[in-house]
This record gives structure tokens, C-alpha cells and sequence, in this order.
């Protein structure tokens, strides 16, 4: 069994420039905790390249089961990212699938 976590953002910035400064930095957070936390499996995270309206940025992150996605979650490393996305978004949703 293989959990895929799947999120995306939808950014509070006004501005094209701020929009791509905050979802670079989601992207550059996100990437920075593979091989810091050992329980990703497979992690990719990227703005939206359509210029759909819906949602700016998605990540799919892999994990061996719910106990590793939820040390993943618990991770003092993940924990400083997740703050920091807290302070550039304004809508978030979550799923975890089954794979």
C-alpha cells in the first residue's frame, strides 16, 4: 500500500510578480525537505503552467502508509515550511488516496 497525499493552494497574492515569489518559495520549501524526511517516498510540487483560476499550486507526495504521512506532517523540518505557507495562502485543500 502507498499513500499519495495531494495538495493544493490557492494563493492570497494580488500581483503575477508576488504570486510567482510565493509559489517559488512553496516549491523551493516543499523539495527542500527530500532527504531531510526520511518518510517521502516520491514528492513533486509546481505552480499551475495552464493559468487555470481554480488552484496555483499542487503538491503529490508518496508515503509507505498513514504512520509515515503523519510523521511526515510532524516533522519539525515540514512543520517551518507549513508556516511559512500558512502566511502566503488563502485556500488549501487535502486528500489522501490509496495507491
Amino acid at each position: 500500500m502507498t499513500i499519495r497525499h495531494i495538495v493544493c493552494w490557492k494563493l492570497n497574492a494580488l500581483t503575477p510578480r508576488k504570486k510567482a515569489d510565493d509559489a517559488a518559495g512553496i516549491v523551493a520549501g516543499l523539495e527542500s525537505l527530500v532527504g531531510v524526511v526520511p518518510e517521502i517516498r516520491a514528492l513533486t510540487v509546481g505552480p499551475d503552467v495552464a493559468g487555470n483560476e481554480n488552484w496555483d499550486v499542487a503538491l503529490i507526495a508518496d508515503f509507505d502508509d498513514l504512520e509515515a504521512l503523519d510523521r511526515y506532517q510532524k516533522h519539525p523540518e515540514h512543520k517551518k515550511v507549513g508556516a511559512f505557507i500558512r502566511t502566503v495562502v488563502a485556500d488549501r485543500l487535502a486528500v489522501d488516496l490509496e495507491v
